[in-house]
């Protein structure tokens, strides 16, 4: 029978390691009589990973982007201009890129703490959150000494005595906790009210809230199957919201002819990107004051000038031919007519009005008229949400890092790569067990390329046990399971965020749009509590800090945190990647893997050079004094500093710091 064994021996044959043994096929022995007998596990060998460029690789790409989209250059254009905009936010001043502008992630180090608020209780049943700073208070500055959040007496022994330890986020500042209440006419600020937080203050004034998650990058993010660190951005884009299939009301309106309107329900796929766009311009975390809408968004962006308030680069390779001689802003007049150029006009040539409910949902058509109620909408306000996403997605898909010392070497250039950084390449796809994790030209195995065939597959896991996981995703015990338990969680419709887990109820076909690929009974055991989405390594030396926690500042912390096998290995082995175990790397191997994750660096990403290339951009870094003390703006906010992230043009510009560098 090969490598078919029952159950009552498969201990013994787990104790031995095959490299990789992620991957096992799960029977149930049938006897001649027609009774279950056990379980029969069969040891599937991965093959082993081997080194890969992205170049070449497709990008992904919605099959039926044509119904939407007319002018694929102009969408870009529109993308390009609406992820940079800070009109954007309820502030006037936050933007997409607020959070990814540097190496298409963040840099900042002041007011960049949020508390353990995603925390769970122990039988992860209810939530639990953690509201006490550990490592910096509101407006705290992080320093080097603050890293890593768990400090270890011997960094090669995850068992030795903890010096100090954290449950703190670092992550990215958003905006204030504010009620959004309207949206005032040719304005890029929305009319909104403070509302006291209670977490994020200084002596009781307001400071700017904190993502519970540390912000990854958006370059390469395209080829991902799924995106956020819980992968809740469906790869179905339904055109209104991140949840794809799972929101079964999700509506966008069509125009049969301009005067005949009607609610569809779209499927977008491949899009991903377009489903995690429509997520931070809503979220009262990041970019808006609570309560607002697509469609208000879509009526104030609609009639603003695009990048008003910013500087355009003469050769910016997008956006050059449009700015606005040397004035701030596009020669465009405003969103309205971006939109016209890039999308098909059945999606907002329509003259009767789109009704809301509170929510925002779709309710009903009305005839146009001229004096319209606050929740009627032109046709194209309605659906901005719609042209976001994929404008958005069409930009991102363009910020492809594939020019390495890396992908120079894996196409013949043998002098690309130091002898250091080679030593590193081999321990990396070696010894280090790295690219079992994250594999491929993309360097992380949660891609369309490595697992749009392949979402969920047995694996064993940490304690030697078989479960099911979904393909990309892992716990590797950064922090404690209850801590954040990631792809384990649930949507707002009540359904596992989990493949497994909806291909074990019944509802993987009618969410994914297609019967998983592989069955899990109603019983068996499935890996997805703590587990989150690998991350891509190009440009790493750029995105620190690391981890879904942001606890590790630079990559010899987290080549550290992988040699000891992790810093909460025992705490969470039943939902453990068994990957995650210690290493025994030396000091000069150790050195080697970060040398050869510096060669994963594209220069063109270090310089903002095409198509990293970018409008200017004003971000917020912190409050006026320091965690002790801050001053009140008249309205419960703390005064802020802005800084400037000036615009470059295809050729780049002056390389900026790394974090805390």
């Amino acid at each position: 029978m090969g490598l078919i064994f029952t159950n009552r021996i498969i201990s013994a044959i787990l104790a031995i390691r095959l490299e990789p043994v992620k991957k096992v096929a799960v029977f149930v022995g049938i006897s001649l009589c027609g009774s279950v007998f056990g379980q029969d596990v069969l040891v599937i060998p991965e093959p082993a990973p081997t080194p890969e460029s992205l170049s070449g690789r497709p990008v992904p790409t919605p099959s039926n982007l044509s119904e939407f989209v007319k002018n694929r250059a102009a969408a870009i254009a529109l993308g390009k201009a609406l992820f940079w905009d800070m009109q954007l936010g309820s502030d006037g001043i936050t933007s997409c890129a607020s959070c990814h502008f540097h190496a298409g992630a963040d840099n900042r180090s002041k007011n960049q703490v949020s508390p353990g608020l995603l925390r769970l209780t122990e039988a992860l049943n209810a939530a639990d959150p953690d509201v006490t700073f550990q490592t910096k208070r509101p407006n705290g500055q992080l320093t080097a000494s603050n890293f890593p959040l768990r400090k270890l007496a011997d960094i090669n022994d995850r068992n030795s005595n903890v010096l100090s330890d954290s449950n703190d986020r670092i992550s990215s500042q958003g905006v204030f906790k504010e009620l959004f209440k309207s949206i005032v006419p040719c304005s890029a600020q929305d009319s909104r009210t403070v509302v006291p937080d209670a977490i994020f203050n200084v002596n009781g004034i307001n400071t700017r809230r904190v993502e519970p998650r540390n912000t990854p990058s958006t370059i390469n993010a395209v080829f991902n199957l799924r995106n956020f660190w819980d992968g809740r951005a469906q790869d179905i884009f339904n055109g209104v919201n991140p949840w794809g299939r799972r929101d079964a009301n999700a509506r966008v309106i069509v125009a049969d002819s301009p005067t005949s309107l009607r609610a569809v329900a779209v499927a977008i796929n491949n899009a991903s990107l377009a489903s995690q766009a429509v997520g931070p311009p809503l979220s009262p975390f990041e970019m808006s004051a609570d309560g607002r809408t697509f469609s208000q968004l879509g009526r104030k962006m609609l009639q603003l000038r695009p990048l008003a308030k910013q500087l355009v680069h003469s050769e910016d390779s997008v956006l050059g031919t449009l700015r606005n001689g040397r004035l701030p802003g596009l020669s465009k007049a405003n969103y309205a007519q971006m939109i016209t150029e890039a999308f098909q006009p059945k999606w907002w040539n329509g003259a009767p009005l789109v009704e809301t409910n509170p929510d925002g949902s779709f309710s009903r058509i009305v005839p146009a008229t001229l004096t319209p109620a606050a929740n009627q909408f032109p046709q194209m306000a309605y659906n901005f949400s719609l042209f976001f996403g994929l404008a958005v997605q069409l930009y991102e898909s363009t910020l492809v890092s594939d020019q390495s010392p890396f992908d120079k070497h894996v196409q013949g250039d043998k002098k690309a790569l130091t002898a250091q950084q080679k030593l590193g390449l081999g321990l990396f796809f070696g010894k280090a067990k790295c690219a079992n994790c994250h594999g491929s030209g993309e360097f992380t195995k949660a891609t369309v390329h490595h697992a749009k065939n392949e979402r969920i597959e047995a694996m064993i896991m940490g304690d030697k046990g078989v479960a099911t996981y979904d393909n990309g995703f892992y716990n590797i015990g950064v922090r404690p399971t209850r801590e954040d338990i990631g792809v384990g969680g649930t949507d707002p419709f009540g359904n596992p965020l989990s493949e497994s887990r909806l291909a074990q109820n019944g509802s993987f076909e009618s969410i994914v749009g297609h019967a998983p690929n592989e069955s899990v009974s109603p019983g068996a055991r499935t890996a997805a509590n703590g587990a989150f989405k690998t991350p891509g390594l190009r440009n790493i030396e750029l995105t620190a800090p690391y981890f879904h926690n942001g606890g590790h500042a630079t990559l010899r912390q987290v080549v550290d945190f992988y040699n000891r096998g992790g810093d909460f290995h025992d705490q969470n082995i039943n939902d453990l990647d068994p990957d995650v175990e210690t290493l025994g790397l030396s000091d000069a191997e150790k050195d080697a893997l970060v040398a050869f994750m510096r060669s994963l660096t594209d220069e063109r990403v270090r310089k903002d050079a095409a198509p990293f290339d970018h409008p200017q951009l004003f971000i917020p870094n912190g409050h006026l004094g320091n965690e002790n003390s801050v001053t009140n703006d008249g309205q419960g906010r703390a005064k802020e500093t802005l800084i400037e992230v000036p615009a470059t043009g295809r050729t780049g510009g002056t390389i900026r710091r790394n974090f805390l560098q």
